[in-house]
């Protein structure tokens, strides 16, 4: 990857999410053999198939909206993608073989992998003249802090389960969803979602994002802080300002959906993302509020990690992907539209049929009802993971 061009780096790098996206769906016919199935499927989403794609697009979206040429050589950047996908398969292995220093090294890589990269943003970011949106970039500093808060926190936890073990799977859930994901996709839907619904940025939005990004930022801090030590009041004044951050910066977005409401797979997909986040919050600070201890909001949280694993994160993940990997492999308007075409195939039926079958399954039902859901839900990755796959493995410079 020394002088890769920008079409085959994402071909390559395109198929890195790709594939833990491929894992999760063996994973889901393969989970009654495997104690720990429910641990290894949310570190393949995050921990795999997330995270690679946010240190690709992260970097990608950091030279647009710096207007900094893209490097002609890759070499640093396929170096932190491979000593990342190192730890992300030592820290599976190790949390799934019951070999916790194994997947103690793996989150070692982890941390050393994304503190390169934040370090890599910290210069751009340095040497970069002013630019209007370079808000976004702070967005990726901040979510970089919070997983690298976050890493550590989980890797202790492989090597101890004492009374503590609540509190910080409480802080180690919270920082690397609320802070690593979801400080990210509000940084990049600034810029991302007009472009999506070709239209012009709502009025104010970069104001809009710059204000809301302390917001989070405190809010998370704080919240990070009152779930450590169990403090009720501060958790709940952490969790309020999260959820005024995330409301204002998606503000300007609802204005833009308004005058052009999405018309496609990918446009639909992330704007029910959107709406699953704000229920994933809203549910959370109820399991979290009403909770008499830390090991009761551990037991409620599975209520929260639905809609945020597979409504927000998940079909955040497929939207984006679905839009920006036929524009990066290039070739031409005409490709271009072959490959869009390809990934929008049934792209009413996938979104109904994601967004009904996940509203089912948080709902209380019997045992067969959740396995039909579930099974829905993973063919509509499939019907995402085949095309996707065929468009990167056909595509060419």
């Amino acid at each position: 990857m020394a002088t890769t061009g920008r079409a085959a780096w994402h071909r390559r790098t395109g198929l890195l999410p790709i594939a833990y996206l491929g894992g999760l769906v063996a994973l889901g016919f393969a989970h009654p053999f495997l104690p720990a199935w429910r641990w290894l499927a949310i570190h393949l989403l995050l921990l795999g198939a997330v995270t690679n794609a946010i240190l690709v697009w992260s970097a990608h979206f950091t030279a647009a909206v710096l207007r900094t040429p893209v490097p002609s050589r890759r070499r640093p950047e396929g170096v932190r993608l491979a000593v990342l996908n190192v730890g992300v398969c030592a820290v599976l292995v190790g949390g799934t073989a019951d070999r916790p220093w194994v997947g103690v090294g793996g989150a070692a890589l982890v941390f050393a992998a994304v503190a390169a990269h934040l370090a890599w943003l910290a210069r751009r970011l340095r040497r970069a003249l002013p630019a209007r949106f370079r808000v976004t970039v702070h967005y990726y500093l901040a979510a970089s802090l919070a997983l690298l808060a976050g890493v550590p926190v989980g890797a202790g936890m492989l090597l101890t389960d004492d009374a503590h073990r609540p509190r910080l799977l409480l802080f180690h859930a919270h920082v690397n969803l609320l802070g690593w994901v979801t400080l990210t996709v509000l940084g990049t839907l600034l810029t991302l979602w007009p472009t999506m619904l070709r239209t012009r940025m709502a009025d104010g939005a970069a104001r809009a994002a710059a204000v809301a990004l302390p917001l989070a930022c405190v809010g998370l801090l704080l919240l990070g802080l009152g779930l450590l030590a169990w403090w009720r009041a501060v958790t709940a004044v952490g969790l309020a300002l999260f959820l005024l951050g995330v409301s204002v910066a998606l503000r300007p977005a609802l204005a833009v959906a308004r005058g052009r409401p999405p018309y496609a797979f990918a446009t639909w997909s992330l704007a029910a993302a959107a709406g699953w986040l704000l229920v994933a919050l809203a549910v959370d600070a109820v399991t979290l509020l009403t909770a008499t201890e830390p090991a009761t909001a551990v037991d409620r949280f599975g209520q929260v990690l639905i809609p945020l694993l597979v409504g927000f994160v998940g079909q955040v993940l497929v939207g984006a992907l679905t839009y920006l990997l036929p524009v990066v492999l290039g070739g031409g308007p005409a490709p271009v539209r072959a490959r869009a075409a390809l990934l929008d195939r049934h792209g009413p039926q996938r979104v109904a049929m994601t967004n009904a079958a996940l509203a089912v399954f948080a709902l209380p039902s019997p045992p067969y009802v959740r396995i039909t859901t579930s099974l829905l839900i993973l063919a509509a990755l499939v019907q995402f993971l085949v095309p996707a796959a065929r468009v990167l493995l056909t595509a060419r410079r």
